[in-house]
């Protein structure tokens, strides 16, 4: 077979690394638990186990894509190098000073995130740019050489370099980037007019220092994984997914690493689109539950909803604006707090609540009897009857259901006079309330009814709370494809190589130039293109246009796409026409007598992927043979029931299953409630209805 055929997909996650090898049409996957010392250890051990099961040698490999959650835990956890910025005098605290927006209103001790930087770590050089990019006060090469050696003798490793409208202007960016060169060639720089070339600064600056403050850690990383590999045979091109997305190579990642923040839920979003083309649905909402969080998306007419900003750290349970915001291309989501491995107490008021505090793999949950005390969600998946305690993860980890009922019992119980099942319910339903709340909110925020979606579950753990959810939330439709353990994974093999270029020219609509935007777009298109044909020199590669828009006042902006025959034509009619409708449908009026304005420019540039055929439903065949039978308890009803257990690997297309069911598999578990009917589909999705809709 040939090399370029068999391609390599992985993903580490907070609690499990997931491992994917395609041969061909054949899939083989495995998850291994984190190392978080060398994750590399854990990559090398996933790898050589799937290889196994292929019958390949990892020299065979031809194309390994990496999506990693290192850089944003070391932004969680400030584990970066020791890094300065240099900024425009009088402007030292603006990551400081943040917006001062309060996120929430009425808290009078609001605690804010710390800063990447502390004050004695942040610098200053007298320049000034205006808002055209025109020089106020020049830059004086002299005291950019003597504030280097200031930087050289106090050790840093890493330099944020964030000047005012630089991303109009970046002559005096880089001129202290060659200062800096020649003065301090060991030191890693990061400058705002190449991670994030956006007006605001406070969200440039910080998307800046986030890159530099990772930088080191992540280019030692990525050089230590590439070494590894080709150690062990698999001497391949490397990629690795962008938090938009799409794939880059290994030296644009290390270059740009805080664009890796939000890679794996990003390749999770795409698995999800590629899902939803193969069974026709344009309204699709993700839900990705792995070990240590939940994400949730709106994927409409097989494409993701993408953002240009977005949080990381955040102090306030995940609260929209309590954490440092990164202003780079994202697939936008809601991020909770919720995963397998997050931990439960009772709180002042009595009330159970669940994460965002995680056991990860290192202790784990209590029912992993590797020290862990507190009960986590995965303790009350198996005292509810959702898990079999001798076949989690293949049989690979074995689980101790009388650990998850002694620390339900000790954590909850006893404060709450619970027994361990009732405790464990009351978990359960925190958790799953919680996010189907995010879900309901982040709906509303983009003006959608999730009663038309269609829910597609994948992660080791959404399978088990994705019919629950959907109950909560009026969701008639679940699909959970084959491999959703490992789904991320797999959507890092069906991503193109991408790369998206911004730029912050603000213009109003009254004063339109179509030469200028023309020129615009022309420079962009071609940074974009050069980033991709870096990672495949010979592929077709196609572009979307973007302006966002607002009118003149307002604080933010919405995306507005374009066409290539309007991104080729700009004309002030067609922009403010596009922008208008789409203003409509977000909050349902335009603003009369307000001109509008755009501020920022975007050109994505990608490659396309295989085209995905269109899968005919499946027609119902008969019942799947059954396994036996399993207590579970059913939330809804509140009571435990006699469910029956099927084996994925038995079912073949069109066979049938009426809830309460159990559908075991080695990365996962799909609960079937008792308002719940299953027909496999083609490709070997799990189709999950209400009975109405299935047999009505």
């Amino acid at each position: 077979m040939a090399r370029d055929s068999i391609r390599l997909g992985v993903d580490i996650g907070g609690t499990f690394t997931d491992v994917v090898l395609e041969v061909g049409t054949a899939r083989h996957s495995t998850k291994v638990l984190t190392t978080y010392s060398a994750p590399e250890e854990a990559i090398l051990e996933g790898m050589h186990r799937v290889c196994a099961k292929a019958g390949v040698a990892a020299s065979s490999i031809g194309q390994i894509i990496h999506g990693t959650t290192l850089a944003t835990n070391a932004l969680i956890e400030r584990r970066g190098a020791k890094t300065a910025l240099i900024t425009t005098k009088g402007f030292r605290d603006v990551i400081e000073m943040r917006t001062e927006s309060r996120f929430e209103q009425y808290d009078l001790n609001l605690t804010l995130p710390e800063p990447l930087l502390a004050r004695n770590r942040r610098y200053v050089v007298t320049e000034r740019m205006d808002a055209r990019g025109e020089v106020l006060m020049p830059l004086e090469r002299a005291e950019v050489e003597a504030l280097a050696d200031t930087l050289g003798a106090a050790g840093y490793e890493s330099i944020a370099v964030g000047l005012l409208h630089s991303y109009v202007n970046d002559a005096h960016e880089r001129l202290i980037a060659q200062v800096l060169a020649a003065r301090l060639p060991g030191v890693m720089v990061s400058l705002s007019s190449q991670v994030s070339p956006q007006m605001r600064e406070y969200e440039r600056f910080n998307t800046t220092i986030a890159n530099a403050y990772i930088k080191p850690l992540m280019k030692s990383y990525l050089g230590r994984l590439k070494g590894r590999l080709a150690a062990e045979g698999a001497d391949c091109p490397v990629f690795l997914m962008h938090s938009g997305g799409g794939i880059i190579d290994i030296e644009t990642a290390a270059e740009f690493p805080v664009r890796l923040v939000e890679s794996g839920p990003a390749g999770g979003a795409v698995f999800a689109a590629d899902i939803a083309a193969r069974h026709g649905l344009d309204k699709v909402l993700s839900f990705d539950m792995g070990g240590t969080t939940a994400k949730i998306c709106l994927i409409k007419n097989q494409t993701p909803k993408t953002a240009r900003v977005f949080e990381v750290a955040r102090t306030y349970r995940f609260k929209k604006g309590s954490g440092m915001p990164i202003s780079i291309p994202v697939i936008d989501m809601v991020e909770i707090g919720a995963g397998g491995g997050s931990l439960a107490h009772v709180d002042v008021l009595g009330q159970i609540r669940v994460g965002p505090e995680s056991a990860g793999s290192e202790p784990g949950p209590a029912c992993y009897g590797r020290g862990g005390e507190r009960p986590a969600v995965t303790d009350a998946d198996l005292v509810l009857g959702k898990l079999d305690p001798d076949n989690f993860a293949g049989g690979s980890i074995p689980l101790y259901p009388d650990a998850s009922r002694t620390a339900l019992r000790v954590h909850l119980g006893d404060r709450l006079e619970m027994d361990a099942v009732e405790a464990a319910w009351g978990l359960a339903e925190v958790v799953d309330e919680n996010m189907a709340n995010a879900a309901r909110v982040h709906a509303v925020e983009n003006g959608e009814d999730l009663s038309d979606y269609t829910m597609i579950a994948f992660g080791g753990a959404a399978p088990l709370h994705a019919a629950r959810l959907c109950e909560k939330l009026g969701i008639a439709r679940c699909l959970v494809p084959q491999g959703a353990g490992v789904g991320s994974a797999i959507g890092f093999l069906r991503a193109p190589f991408s790369f998206e270029a911004n730029r912050s020219v603000f213009m109003k609509i009254g004063a339109f130039d179509p030469a200028k935007v023309t020129a615009l777009f022309k420079e962009m298109e071609a940074e974009a293109c050069s980033f991709v044909q870096s990672c495949d020199a010979t592929a077709e590669i196609l572009s979307e246009h973007k302006v966002y828009m607002r009118y003149s006042g307002q604080g933010w902006e919405i995306p507005v796409s374009l066409t290539p025959e309007q991104a080729a034509n700009p004309d002030a009619e067609t922009f403010l026409r596009l922008f208008e409708a789409d203003y409509v449908k977000l909050f349902g009026r335009s603003v009369e007598g307000m001109e509008a304005e755009i501020t920022v420019w975007s050109v994505n540039a990608f490659t396309l992927t295989d085209a995905v055929a269109r899968l005919a439903p499946a027609v119902p065949s008969g019942s799947a043979p059954s396994s036996g039978t399993r207590t579970l308890f059913d939330p809804a009803l509140g009571h435990v029931t006699e469910a029956t257990v099927v084996e994925r690997g038995q079912l073949t297309t069109g066979q049938t299953v009426d809830g309460p069911a159990v559908v075991t598999e080695e990365e996962t578990t799909i609960i079937i409630p008792t308002s719940r009917s299953m027909i496999a589909q083609a490709d070997g999705c799990l189709d999950i209805r209400t009975k109405e809709a299935a047999h009505g």
